[in-house]
């Protein structure tokens, strides 16, 4: 179907969210300086020793530690320099450049706009760029210009997106920014909106001016603050009223945090909603990709809702989630909803609806006057086809999250199978299986040696004296067969023996089913050869000669 075909194979699209990693392996002597395999502009060591092994570790590991760190930072960890310096093949391109040249483009055939200066890194995305335009009758108003590319959840065919991104401007809504101009090509799309001097809602809590990067705004601020309670149980509900809005009309979006909403007076609006047509990634994408049941858009604009909170109120993202236990608040209605949406029990069974978070307490009681009557028609066919580019990236997130859980377990019996303790506990486990083979073997060795002294007789087979012949073996059919009847007794003996002969030993009583064979073996293993007497013999063979 039209609305299920994805970009042209050619086109490599990245998911730039996807946190990146960096482990150092060796390193190497380059023109008297230790480097570690990394373009990293470190000053060159003077101190003596600087080429010993050991100062080549320990210089190694805090190069580790210092590389984790900034990985560990959320927005240092998809900053695009950052990403060129880890992933040079990937990230090689100049994405400036290539939104300067679409631009030219688009000014070719729309005359009038004319652009002011490019507003350098105001954002996190490495492939969005930002323009302050102007129009040429009207050079007071400012207005700035979006230039994006296509990201990996793009599943729209590229008619139903062009129709859809020009579908914008039409969106009526008093808490979504409007949409002066929208235009899209296969390959990305441009947008151009009002500029607004007091920025964002996290401009408003970082006290950030709106122009400045995107880093030096938000990745170490000197001061920053939380709103007041008021004015998070506004800011709140409007950005929940618009959230429900785009839901009931099937609109996926999944791109709310603080730097998507407007503040216009005191009323929050949303923006880029393009980002969803584009098939871009979330900037919460590397959270949510954590918790397998926050696997649908919907879900995903609550969790991201949750960490709006959490900034309203502390004036700070986070520093991980899931969150364990929050700070005090102002309210007690502030946490419930926090924990609803950050807590272990929130990201480990599901969020709430839209719906049920309007009616806690905190959003419950607040009351919106607006004159503005929303308004955002979608012709069936885009909604249809919506519906399924939504189907498509609740698909791909759902499968990432199993790989990423997978994963998780690997590493985590890895870790474990590794570990001290565990080396431990199979040593002990092994000395004790020792152990107890070694008993084994030492209780088998009798059984086994009575059982080579039997094998040569059955259970029922006579003893004989040692001048008797030995019967034929009965082993192994004893058990078959019934015993034999005893046998006859032993004829007397001779009248009158020869005199000196010595009598012979009488036969060995019959063992009756093995109890005599006990003595018997008793008997000769206590044979000694040397209490037997010296037998006389008298040999009357020999002819006599008269």
């Amino acid at each position: 179907m039209a609305f299920m075909e994805k970009p042209p194979a050619r086109k490599v699209l990245l998911d730039d969210t996807v946190p990146l990693t960096a482990a150092v392996e060796a390193s190497q002597s380059l023109q008297s300086h230790t480097i570690t395999g990394l373009s990293l502009p470190l000053p060159p060591k003077k101190l003596i020793g600087n080429m010993d092994r050991e100062f080549i570790a320990e210089r190694q590991k805090g190069l580790q530690n210092y590389l984790n760190v900034i990985m560990a930072n959320h927005v240092l960890s998809n900053c695009e320099l950052l990403k060129k310096f880890l992933d040079p093949n990937n990230y090689s391109a100049n994405y400036t450049e290539i939104a300067l040249q679409q631009v030219s483009m688009f000014f070719r055939s729309e005359p009038k706009w004319e652009v002011v200066e490019p507003l350098k890194d105001i954002g996190w995305r490495i492939r969005k760029k930002y323009f302050l335009m102007k129009i040429k009758n009207q050079p007071k108003e400012r207005l700035v210009l979006s230039w994006a590319d296509l990201g990996p959840d793009k599943y729209l065919s590229d008619k139903d997106f062009q129709c859809l991104i020009k579908l914008l401007p039409s969106c009526v809504h008093p808490y979504i920014y409007r949409v002066t101009f929208a235009t899209a090509s296969e390959s990305s799309a441009l947008l151009i909106r009002t500029f607004n001097d007091k920025g964002t809602l996290k401009d408003l809590i970082y006290k950030a001016k709106p122009k400045d990067p995107f880093l030096k705004k938000y990745c170490n601020p000197k001061k920053t603050q939380g709103l007041e309670l008021q004015q998070i149980k506004t800011y709140g509900r409007q950005i929940l009223e618009v959230l429900k809005f785009l839901h009931d009309k099937g609109f996926p979006y999944g791109h709310l945090h603080a730097a998507n909403v407007m503040l216009d007076g005191n009323t929050c609006r949303l923006l880029d909603l393009e980002n969803s047509l584009l098939g871009l990634p979330s900037f919460y994408r590397s959270y949510f990709t954590q918790f397998r049941k926050i696997n649908t858009l919907e879900s995903v604009d609550v969790h991201c809702f949750g960490h709006l909170l959490y900034e309203m109120t502390y004036g700070r993202p986070p520093d991980s989630v899931p969150v364990d236990s929050f700070p005090p608040a102002s309210s007690m209605a502030v946490v419930a909803v926090l924990e609803s949406t950050l807590s272990c029990e929130a990201c480990k069974n599901g969020m709430p609806t839209v719906s049920r978070l309007l009616q806690m307490p905190l959003f419950s009681d607040v009351l919106l006057t607006t004159s503005e009557k929303p308004q955002f028609k979608i012709p069936t066919k885009l909604r249809e086809a919506l519906r399924i580019a939504k189907e498509c990236i609740e698909k791909r997130l759902t499968e990432e999250q199993k790989q990423i859980h997978q994963h998780r377990r690997l590493t985590r019996a890895q870790s474990h199978h590794g570990s001290e303790e565990e080396r431990k506990r199979r040593k002990i486990l092994a000395r004790k299986k020792s152990k107890r083979s070694a008993v084994e073997n030492s209780e088998e060795q009798p059984v086994k040696h009575s059982n080579a002294n039997n094998s040569g007789s059955g259970a029922s087979s006579p003893l004989t004296s040692p001048s008797s012949p030995t019967p034929p073996s009965t082993a192994g059919l004893s058990s078959a067969l019934p015993p034999p009847p005893p046998p006859p007794p032993p004829p007397p003996p001779p009248a009158g023996p020869s005199p000196g002969t010595e009598m012979p030993a009488p036969p060995l009583p019959q063992a009756v089913n093995g109890v005599n064979r006990g003595a018997l073996l008793s008997s000769i293993q206590n044979f000694q050869k040397g209490t037997l007497r010296k037998a006389k013999t008298c040999d009357h063979s020999a002819p006599k000669i008269g």
